[in-house]
């Protein structure tokens, strides 16, 4: 712009009070941004006073240009700002304290500026402050743009990092290539959950809903895990669950009540009945503990348990039972005659998963009690196996437990 007037506060043209006074005003943003911006400062004396105060004098300065030539910047006085938003990403800062420090810088430098002025001045304060907004317009949209940008690259970045690390460890064997694992970390030890998520209510929709609601289910699940530590959770999951390994610290004792409850949230979370086993393992032990769990969770499943998260332990006269052996087909042989009669074989699990209560039992599967005590008697006569007595309720459990 050619042949305007200089905006000016005081008498003086506010271009000229920024050229004559630039290492003060960068000094008073740089400390009022370490007064204010709790962020700027922890961060390292070298950076603040070289890179930061660097990009805080070209700030200044470009926008002495602007009120001196009364315009909007170009897309090349905004390089350095856009390159500075990058390396904040990288090192972690939050966008929201970027930005903080821009607006706090232009209204330290603003203030700074107009100190003195008069009434007199009305107009040119206003056309100077719709400089400024315009001037802010253009530099949080560029910051925050080149930002996220530099963001997404990052988190592109670390989740291929933690899919080739999980790859890596459900395969077994050496980490041959630690640098393709971006610096993961690897723990001495993991949690190694397998998890299995009922659907979704929203799920039935099968031609549009139902893919979507399933991975919103996950994606909730997935982040509850992530926010367990601090350290990085790796986890392949899709719809119907899959597998979570959650680092444990060097020296540190799991403690396995807090995962009880964080699988229990997941349920919340997921709007979904989530249930999951959980054995601990060092790296190399990652593809023998997925087994196990699985199997664990195969049985907790197939005995109808609740959600939460299970061990060997909850689970362990099961377990063995479940176990090839001579004796196991042989078990599994006294239920034969319940196999033409699922409602049979149904009760039969019911009343022991409810504790021998033939009204909680009736309750689960919407029948009268008197119809649980018909079947049991039938379960009598077919198998010669009374429930009702010690001896032969332990070799009914054996046999349900064989048959699984």
């Amino acid at each position: 712009m050619t042949g305007h007037k200089a905006l000016s506060a005081g008498g003086r043209p506010l271009s000229t009070r920024i050229a004559a006074s630039l290492p003060e005003l960068v000094a008073h943003i740089l400390s009022s941004l370490l007064a204010e911006v709790p962020l700027y400062g922890r961060l390292p004396a070298e950076e603040l006073h070289g890179e930061v105060a660097s990009i805080i004098e070209h700030n200044v300065r470009v926008f002495g240009d602007l009120l001196r030539e009364q315009r909007l910047a170009t897309v090349s006085e905004l390089d350095r700002q856009r390159m500075s938003a990058r390396r904040r990403a990288e090192e972690g800062v939050p966008l929201d304290a970027v930005l903080e420090a821009y607006l706090l810088g232009t209204s330290v430098l603003w203030q700074d500026i107009t100190i003195d002025a008069t009434a007199a001045d009305f107009a040119d304060l206003q056309a100077g402050q719709r400089l400024l907004l315009g001037y802010l317009r253009q530099l949080t949209a560029a910051v925050s743009a080149e930002y996220m940008e530099a963001r997404q690259s990052l988190l592109h970045a670390e989740h291929d990092a933690r899919r080739s690390l999980i790859t890596a460890l459900l395969a077994g064997g050496a980490l041959d290539n630690p640098a393709q694992y971006a610096g993961l970390p690897l723990p001495d030890q993991y949690a190694v959950l397998v998890v299995s998520a009922a659907p979704h209510t929203d799920e039935a929709d099968e031609a549009i809903a139902g893919p979507v609601a399933g991975r919103r289910k996950i994606r909730r699940i997935q982040s509850l895990f992530e926010q367990f530590t601090e350290e990085p959770v790796l986890s392949v999951l899709d719809a119907n669950g899959g597998v979570v390994l959650i680092p444990s610290a060097p020296g540190d004792t799991l403690e396995w009540g807090k995962l009880r409850t964080l699988v229990q949230q997941a349920t919340a979370t997921a709007g979904a009945d989530v249930i999951a086993a959980g054995v601990i393992a060092n790296p190399a032990g990652v593809p023998d503990a997925v087994k196990q769990a699985g199997e664990i969770l195969a049985l907790v499943r197939r005995l109808g348990y609740d959600p939460g998260l299970y061990r060997l332990t909850d689970v362990l006269l099961e377990y063995q039972l479940s176990r090839p052996s001579p004796a196991r087909a042989e078990l599994a042989r006294l239920l034969d005659p319940l196999r033409a009669n699922p409602d049979l074989l149904r009760t039969l699990q019911a009343y022991l998963r409810n504790g021998l209560s033939r009204t909680r039992t009736a309750t689960e599967l919407f029948v009268h009690p008197n119809t649980v005590d018909y079947r049991l008697r039938r379960i009598t006569q077919l198998t010669g196996l009374n429930p009702a007595l010690p001896q032969d309720l332990q070799h009914l459990r054996a046999a349900m437990l064989a048959g699984f």
